[in-house]
């Protein structure tokens, strides 16, 4: 299931999908300044996550990623994070990412499908 609602003032697409078993909602929301993505299997926010491109004069791009809120030791969720944001950058340099993960099941697989869910329904 999927609903885009341009009515609302910020561009948004919310949709749902099993992953393992998990019913997995997902909002995708793309702010003028920022990417909001809530992945959920608990009804509820959990981890949340910023993660931005560094601006600097490196080839290679560098990334920044912190917890906001909840748990800090849970390098997978960081390493999510991560991939959306390198994603997301090659589209929108200047949008930062603010991620929130709030799953029953944080194994590399879910955190991989997750990824590319959002890739796939992208609004950048």
């Amino acid at each position: 299931m999927e609903s885009v609602d341009s009515n609302f003032p910020v561009r948004h697409r919310k949709f749902s999908l099993e992953i393992k078993g998990n019913k997995t909602e997902i909002v995708i929301c793309s702010y003028e300044d920022h990417i909001l993505v809530i992945a959920t299997q608990i009804g509820a926010m959990g981890t949340i996550l910023h993660a931005r491109k560094e601006e600097g004069m490196s080839v290679e791009p560098t990334f920044s990623v912190s917890v906001i809120f909840g748990k800090r030791d849970e390098p997978m969720q960081i390493a999510t994070a991560r991939r959306l944001i390198d994603h997301i950058s090659s589209f929108v340099p200047s949008k930062p990412l603010v991620l929130s993960l709030g799953l029953k099941d944080h194994s590399s697989e879910t955190l991989k499908e997750i990824v590319a869910a959002v890739i796939e329904n992208r609004l950048w």
